[in-house]
C-alpha cells in the first residue's frame, strides 16, 4: 500500500467526508442528508465526494469498513496454522483490545443505524464484501470452502448481534458481550 503523500491526502479527504456525513446525519437524521452538504462539511466539490464514496450511505459507513478492513487484517496476521474459530476470535479480541474506549462517533453511528432501517443495507452490503474475504482467508487455516463461508457469516452475524445487545444492555463492555457471544 502506498503511504506517500497523494495517498495520505485521499484517505484525510475520505476520512473528512466520513466524519462530515456522520455528523449530519446524527444532527438532521439520515434522510435530510444530501451529497452536496456532506461535500460543503468537509469543505470539497461534489465531484471530489462522488470520487470517494458513491453516496451518502457510503460515507455514513465508511467508518465500518475501516473497522471491518481492520479486523480482516488482524486475522491475517495470525499464525497459518492457528485453526479458523481460534484466528477469528483472537482477531475480534485485539480489535476490541487496540482502543482503550470506543470512539463515541462510532456508538453514535450504531445507534443511529438501529434507528433508521433503511440504512441497514449499506451495513450489510459492506458486511458481505469482508465476509467474501474473511471466507477466503479461512480456507488456508483448514475449513473447506462451505464452512469457510458459514464461519465467517456466523462470526460476522455474532459481532454484529453483540455489538446490538451492547447497545441495549451497556451494563457490561462491548467485549465482554462479543465474547459471550463468540464462546
Amino acid at each position: 500500500m502506498d503511504n506517500g503523500p497523494r495517498e495520505r491526502r485521499k484517505s484525510a479527504t475520505r476520512l473528512a467526508l466520513h466524519q462530515a456525513a456522520l455528523r449530519l446525519a446524527l444532527e438532521h437524521g439520515p434522510d435530510r442528508v444530501t451529497v452536496e452538504s456532506i461535500a460543503d462539511a468537509a469543505d470539497v466539490s461534489r465531484r471530489t465526494f462522488s470520487n470517494h464514496f458513491a453516496g451518502k450511505e457510503e460515507a455514513i459507513f465508511y467508518g465500518d469498513l475501516l473497522r471491518l478492513r481492520r479486523l480482516l487484517d488482524l486475522v491475517r496476521e495470525r499464525p497459518a496454522d492457528e485453526p479458523p474459530r481460534t484466528a477469528l476470535t483472537r482477531a475480534a479480541t485485539a480489535l476490541l483490545a487496540e482502543s482503550d474506549r470506543l470512539d463515541p462517533a462510532w456508538v453514535a453511528q450504531r445507534r443511529l443505524l438501529r434507528g433508521h432501517p433503511s440504512l441497514i443495507a449499506h451495513q450489510v452490503a459492506a458486511y458481505a464484501a469482508v465476509e467474501r474475504e474473511l471466507a477466503a482467508e479461512l480456507g488456508p487455516r483448514g475449513a473447506d470452502e462451505l464452512r469457510s463461508k458459514v464461519l465467517a457469516a456466523t462470526f460476522l452475524a455474532a459481532l454484529r448481534a453483540a455489538t446490538r445487545h451492547w447497545l441495549e444492555h451497556p451494563d457490561r463492555t462491548l467485549a465482554e458481550w462479543v465474547t459471550e457471544a463468540l464462546s
